[in-house]
């Protein structure tokens, strides 16, 4: 299969590495150009739960110069999907599929508006990966992947896609409810990252203080009312139980966004706590704690940039 990962941070790095070290056609698609040169003159090395390897695989700053490709991962920040598509379409074919493994809601809809309706795969994943420079990656811990048709329906291209990822020591499963795994994955976000940039704390902290763990219970139970208004079936028995558990498994992880405010950047507060403001209005539920958690986030990045 020939494979084009556009945006070859930490994720895409792995992903298309591991996929690459499996014998498939990969790509690297990366604006950074200083990544894209190591991987292209040392190889790209990843460290960590797959065991250590380097692996030869191709990078590039151009997707024009790549041709035509089977498949398109997406694995850029939220807020840049919308380019992200517009860049991939030389790579376009007749049967060209994109697939997107994102964090937050409304990355299928902006792909969808690129590059039309019916090419997008949608899926989650719980792998965790850190960019530890230039050409390497660490893989900080060993998840699972879910990706489904929008329909529901298991089709030829989806199973491939699956065995594809399975073969190269991806556990990949088809989901008939992507949308709740997906959705699934918002509630654990809505849950740890925003707090976790707001207090610095690591996810496991967020459960040592009294008050910062009710404001995550409180978060969630309002995200789950509102993927229940926006009639979403999330397969969770008890959301807040099933957050915490996460927190405690990754508890001395880092969560993304406290990365990016520490490290200065724009955070995907928009995609996923203000995801559950903007559909909460859309069904009149009350989002006031996540409301607050964007506000407190958005007056980080302002002060940043101040700086």
């Amino acid at each position: 299969m020939r494979i084009a990962v556009v945006g070859s941070g930490a994720m895409g790095s792995l992903y298309g590495g591991l996929l690459a070290d499996a014998g498939e056609d990969v790509t690297l698609i990366d604006i950074w150009k200083e990544h894209v040169d190591a991987i292209n003159t040392r190889g790209l090395k990843i460290s960590g739960a797959s065991g250590e390897r380097l692996v030869r695989v191709r990078a590039t700053t151009n997707p024009a110069e790549v041709g035509t490709v089977d498949l398109i991962m997406i694995f850029v920040k939220a807020y840049d999907t919308r380019k992200a598509a517009q860049d991939a379409l030389p790579m376009v074919g007749p049967e060209t599929v994109f697939l997107t493994l994102q964090n937050g809601l409304g990355n299928v809809e902006q792909i969808e508006e690129v590059a039309g309706k019916g090419r997008v795969v949608a899926g989650a994943t719980t792998h965790g990966s850190t960019l530890v420079g230039p050409g390497e990656v660490f893989h900080a811990g060993k998840g699972l992947t879910y990706i489904g048709e929008l329909t529901g329906e298991i089709t030829e291209r989806v199973k491939r896609i699956a065995e594809t990822f399975n073969r190269a020591g991806i556990e990949t499963h088809i989901s008939q409810n992507i949308q709740g795994i997906i959705w699934k994955k918002i509630l654990i976000n809505v849950g740890i990252n925003a707090i976790t940039a707001i207090t610095g704390l690591r996810n496991g902290e967020i459960l040592l203080v009294p008050e910062v763990k009710e404001i995550v219970r409180k978060a969630v139970l309002e995200a789950a009312e509102v993927a229940k208004a926006a009639g979403i079936t999330v397969e969770m028995e008890d959301p807040v139980a099933e957050v915490y558990k996460v927190a405690e498994l990754t508890a001395k992880n880092k969560s993304s966004m406290l990365q990016d405010v520490e490290r200065g950047r724009r955070t995907e507060i928009d995609a996923i706590n203000g995801a559950i403001v903007r559909i909460g209005k859309q069904y009149g539920v009350d989002t006031p704690v996540n409301e607050t958690l964007v506000a407190a986030v958005k007056g980080i990045e302002y002060a940043s940039k101040r700086s």
